[in-house]
């Protein structure tokens, strides 16, 4: 099992026994996700810490995206709810880049792999991804990336 797989049951054990519900169920929430991930294919398997870390993050950002849209929509103690998920969830995750690092990241992986057009944004991406290593979402690595061919 998993290293982070495993902090994610004992801080949720934890957190039942505290009778911390928020935490409890986010956590329980988080795990089922790794759980389906695990059995999802054709053969049951451990999911390695970067996948356990991929699951994480794309839970996290479900969360970001379900509170904007209850915000909009008016619902506030709904909205609320999810931001607070995402601040358990957020525990887990790597500190996200700044603006500034992002953009030094980007560009050195830019001029590593020579990407200087935007018919390369699709190699460019892929280069700029592995630089930044999960440490901030696709969405701003895109309109980094995009800035810096000039799209």
């Amino acid at each position: 099992m998993s290293t982070l797989k495993d902090r994610l049951t004992a801080d949720m054990r934890a957190a039942l026994k505290a009778r911390n519900e928020l935490t409890t169920s986010t956590l329980r929430m988080a795990l089922a996700a790794v759980g389906n991930a695990e059995v999802a294919g054709k053969a049951k398997r451990e999911l390695s810490d970067d996948e356990v870390l991929a699951v994480l993050t794309k839970e996290a950002k479900k969360r970001r995206e379900a509170a904007a849209a209850f915000a909009d929509a008016g619902r506030a103690e709904q909205a609320d709810k999810e931001t607070a998920e995402g601040v358990v969830l957020d525990r887990y995750l790597p500190k996200q880049l700044s603006d500034q690092e992002l953009t030094e990241l980007v560009s050195g992986a830019l001029a590593t792999g020579g990407f200087t057009e935007k018919s390369q944004m699709g190699p460019a991406m892929k280069a700029a991804q592995a630089a930044v290593a999960g440490r901030a979402e696709g969405g701003r690595v895109a309109a980094e990336v995009r800035r810096q061919l000039g799209l």
